[in-house]
């Protein structure tokens, strides 16, 4: 983890090459693997017990819904643990020193960048939720959520560095050029659309896989778009951070320092989240 984000701190958006982005496993390094073994046991446990004392019907799509929104947002946010999370923050701060005028100059750039964010949001979430409804997905999820459910175990367990998944990524960063050919505010909204598209460029939790899947499988464009705009959300709060008077060196080696233990927590947040779906589906 130390040499994956001191690259990303020191080269400041250099990184260009797709492949030179590391999977997510590499920084589960330091946490002993009893103590991983342990987290991940007791978030199957805890998860199992809520939806067995809940008994909440998880074929309902409004159900899911509703259960699946915190964890969206939770995503969103964990996947600032990455080098496109570092490069808006980094390349979308506000001109020159921090005063309240110059935060009042950036919020046009802050905007566009949340405007950018809720077009994806539109697009992605507009198109998996119409070809769930046109495949009638959502009255298949009495048989389709426990295989669902064993994905988001097996995709905890990855986090944890236990087992070895299959996680297809476009290994790439925002455009970085772009900040010399357009003026901030525009930098803003392209890079909010391509990260709020979510596969254009390298997002680090498997939370994205759990949202991708659930908006196809409830089978309603409304409710995907929803999902969506809840996991770009939190993509977009920490680059709000900005507007406060904390340099730009502090937000990154905060994440940098912090960056294993947000893969421990996808992992706890993946498999308490299986555990629960299939307690309360069989119990």
């Amino acid at each position: 983890m130390a040499h994956a984000s001191a690259d990303v701190l020191n080269r400041r958006g250099s990184l260009s090459e797709p492949q030179q982005i590391p999977d997510a496993t590499v920084f589960a390094a330091s946490w002993k693997s009893g103590a991983k073994l342990a987290l991940l046991a007791t978030s199957l446990l805890v998860g199992a017990e809520v939806g067995v004392t809940t008994g909440s019907n998880v074929t309902d799509p409004q159900t899911m819904f509703a259960l699946f929104v915190p964890f969206a947002v939770a995503g969103g946010l964990l996947s600032t643990w990455s080098p496109c999370g570092y490069s808006s923050i980094c390349l979308l701060r506000p001109n020159g020193r921090w005063s309240a005028r110059s935060v009042a100059r950036w919020m046009p750039t802050l905007a566009s960048h949340a405007l950018g964010y809720f077009l994806g949001a539109l697009v992605i979430g507009g198109v998996l939720g119409v070809v769930g409804y046109l495949f009638g997905l959502d009255r298949a999820l009495h048989y389709t959520l426990p295989v669902y459910a064993l994905l988001l175990v097996a995709y905890g367990a990855h986090q944890f560095g236990f087992l070895r998944v299959p996680y297809p990524q476009r290994r790439s960063q925002v455009p970085h050029d772009a900040r010399q050919r357009f003026p901030k505010w525009v930098i803003g909204l392209l890079y909010g659309f391509s990260l709020g598209l979510n596969y254009c460029t390298y997002v680090q939790t498997p939370l994205l896989y759990a949202v991708t899947a659930l908006a196809l499988l409830i089978g309603s464009p409304k409710l995907a778009i929803g999902l969506f705009l809840a996991f770009n959300l939190g993509r977009f709060l920490p680059v709000a951070l900005n507007a406060l008077p904390i340099s730009d060196v502090r937000i990154t080696s905060w994440l940098a320092r912090n960056q294993e233990n947000a893969v421990i927590v996808d992992g706890a947040l993946l498999c308490g989240l299986g555990a629960y779906l299939a307690a309360s589906l069989f119990f």
